[in-house]
């Protein structure tokens, strides 16, 4: 019963739509399942990469905060502290009891506490203060002060200028003053009214420009000379400097210097030190301090009731210390993006939202930082390559298993057409073969028991026996023939032919016969002589299957039509008929074996289904071909092409 069903084409068809649907699922489940795995592989690589990354990293940044700490300990040695502080961005600072000490010396542009420095005895200028601030005898006041502004005692040269160039601005002459101020700056660092006289002389000029122009000139100087850090002054000082740039200067020209990150760094160790100088306030010797401007890196050493200290900013960490670790996030594909314990940025942007990173805490590392590590990319465009090239293989092989079981299921379809073709074959033929065969037996018997009426039936009875053998003899010929032919051993003896005479005597030995069935067979050859190479006998079988098709299926007209025409090199035999015709779809495989039409079916016309397979095989091996124009209820057109030979 089942194989029964499987010969069904719908059923076979079902089964193989199954097959390949279940097939297909598989493969895509089995695709999917590849694909995550990948896909988890992928992940799992970049969270070793990102690991193993910012493992080097933290021990590439522990080497280096050794070295500094061993560095320190030889501070203030010359070497050492120039090793240290060599690039621009860090500085070498010691803690004294009193003092701070720095190198380089113009890299800390304000010092968190300076030493007491001595003014001038104001028993020196009492006379000139008498006649300035009593007797407002400004003049007296400068002629008084000349002596002193001479004097080789830089502090008291300072005094004196300072108090000449205010007589000077009180008496209404503020070029002398301004002039006597310039002359105060070149005693750079002499302090005087606590500041350096270089500032103290940009800070009186300032307050005496009332003009604009030259106000601003004097702002910009005054701001050049407190950010360079060729004087030293204290927190309070720069502050206080700070707010009179800010009243004269406008803030796009202030921007907050570089060096003010440093200075504060050095100030905040100094607070947490100084006022007990105990050592326990600092547990650690390492710690990365946020400013105004950025954070500052400290590393310092406790030793003998001092400070050996060493702070570097963000860009000297960059430029010197990330930048040598920049080569091995590279090659791993990843960035660097350090915080503070409180989580405030330090050095490179933060990883976008999701991103996976390796996090190296502070408190575990022992490092001032905070260490993330995170991928450049998530590793999508080299998974998007792979998963393209194993979707394509995946594609590739699904389309191999659809394409094959599509070819399966039509070989597996055809052959059980043929099968089927080859028993409505076996049907046809022993059908064939029975009517004639009952036919002879028949009327042997019936000549043998001499069941006959008179000699005239008697006659009949022989020329039907010999009609039936005749009959009989060309079904077996045609078999054989097409055995012969399908299987390439069909011997042809070729000759020359006049298409014309050999057509006419085809035609006329076809209508003599009772295959003819009455029908007349009207030859036209419009070619006086065509000469073709070619085997008789085999063509005329040809000739006669295309007649005898015609006849059987033009039952509603009594006349066959045959053509002979020159077409270039080649001669063309056409046999029409105005039968039922072909449909179209029909054509294709009309000329097929085993193959037999719809109509022929239908109206019960007797045929083995090899006749037109075995007439096209034969024009052929002549070198030649056969086509088929056809229209249902119009009749059809078989034409025969057969190359032409030279006389």
């Amino acid at each position: 019963m089942f194989g029964q069903w499987l010969r069904a084409p719908r059923q076979l068809r079902l089964v193989f739509i199954a097959t390949m649907l279940l097939l297909s699922g598989t493969l895509g489940w089995l695709a999917w399942r590849l694909l995550d795995q990948d896909q988890q592989l992928l992940l799992q690589r970049l969270a070793e990469q990102r690991d193993t990354a910012a493992d080097l990293v933290v021990a590439a940044m522990e080497k280096r905060l050794t070295a500094v700490e061993q560095d320190l300990d030889h501070v203030p040695a010359a070497d050492s502290s120039k090793r240290l502080a060599q690039a621009e961005g860090a500085i070498v600072f010691q803690f004294l009891p009193d003092v701070i000490r720095a190198w380089p010396e113009n890299r800390l542009i304000y010092y968190p506490e300076l030493p007491h420095q001595p003014e001038t005895p104001p028993a020196l200028f009492a006379a000139s203060e008498e006649l300035e601030f009593k007797n407002h005898d400004y003049p007296g006041a400068i002629a008084a002060l000349r002596e002193a502004a001479s004097s080789n005692d830089s502090k008291v040269r300072a005094a004196a200028l300072v108090r000449i160039a205010r007589n000077y601005a009180k008496a209404g002459q503020p070029r002398e003053s301004i002039e006597t101020y310039q002359g105060l700056a070149n005693l750079g660092a002499v302090t005087v009214g606590g500041l350096p006289a270089a500032l103290a002389a940009s800070l009186a000029i300032l307050g005496q420009q009332a003009e604009p122009p030259a106000r601003l000139d004097a702002a910009r100087s005054l701001y050049r000379d407190l950010n360079s850090g060729n004087w030293p002054i204290s927190f309070a000082a720069y502050q206080y400097l700070s707010g009179e740039v800010a009243l004269a200067l406008p803030e796009a020209e202030r921007p907050a210097p570089a060096r003010l990150a440093l200075a504060e760094g050095v100030e905040w160790l100094w607070e947490r030190w100084h006022p007990a100088r105990d050592s326990a306030a600092l547990s650690a010797n390492r710690a990365s301090v946020p400013t105004s401007t950025g954070a500052v890196l400290l590393v310092w050493r406790i030793a003998g009731g001092e400070i050996h200290g060493f702070a570097a900013d963000t860009g000297y960490l960059e430029k010197h210390w990330l930048a040598d670790l920049k080569p091995l996030l590279d090659s791993r594909g990843v960035r660097l993006f350090l915080t503070n314990p409180d989580g405030r940025r330090v050095v490179g942007e933060p990883p976008s939202s999701g991103s996976r990173a390796a996090v190296r805490l502070a408190s575990v590392t022992q490092l001032p930082w905070t260490l993330q590590v995170f991928q450049t990319s998530d590793g999508g465009g080299a998974w998007q390559s792979r998963r393209a090239l194993l979707v394509a293989g995946i594609a590739v092989l699904l389309a191999l298993i659809l394409t094959g079981g599509w070819f399966i299921g039509r070989t597996v379809e055809h052959e059980l057409a043929v099968a089927k073709l080859q028993s409505d074959f076996e049907s046809t033929v022993s059908h064939e073969f029975r009517t004639p065969l009952t036919s002879l037996c028949q009327l042997s018997e019936l000549l043998m028991r001499g069941r006959v009426a008179g000699e005239q039936d008697r006659q009949q009875y022989y020329e039907a026996l010999h009609g039936e053998s005749h009959r009989l003899r060309r079904l077996v010929e045609a078999l054989l023939n097409f055995g012969r032919l399908d299987a390439g051993k069909l011997q042809f003896h070729f000759e020359k032919l006049d298409a014309a005479v050999f057509l006419r005597q085809s035609a006329a030995e076809f209508a003599q016969g009772q295959q003819a069935h009455g029908h007349r067979i009207e030859v036209e050859t419009h070619a006086a002589s065509s000469l073709i190479h070619a085997d008789r006998e085999t063509l005329r079988c040809v000739f006669w299957n295309l007649l005898e098709n015609a006849v059987k299926y033009s039952p509603d007209c009594d006349t066959v039509w045959v053509e002979l025409t020159k077409k270039g090199r080649q001669v063309e035999v056409a046999v029409r008929d105005r039968g039922v015709g072909i449909p179209r779809h029909e054509q294709r495989r009309i000329f097929e074996k085993f193959v037999r039409g719809s109509a022929e079916r239908e109206s019960g016309i007797r045929g083995t289904g090899i006749g037109l397979a075995m007439a096209r095989q034969i024009v052929r091996a002549h070198g030649g071909d056969v086509s088929l124009e056809s229209e249902p209820g119009k009749g059809s057109t078989f034409r025969v092409l057969l190359p032409e030979r030279e006389a």
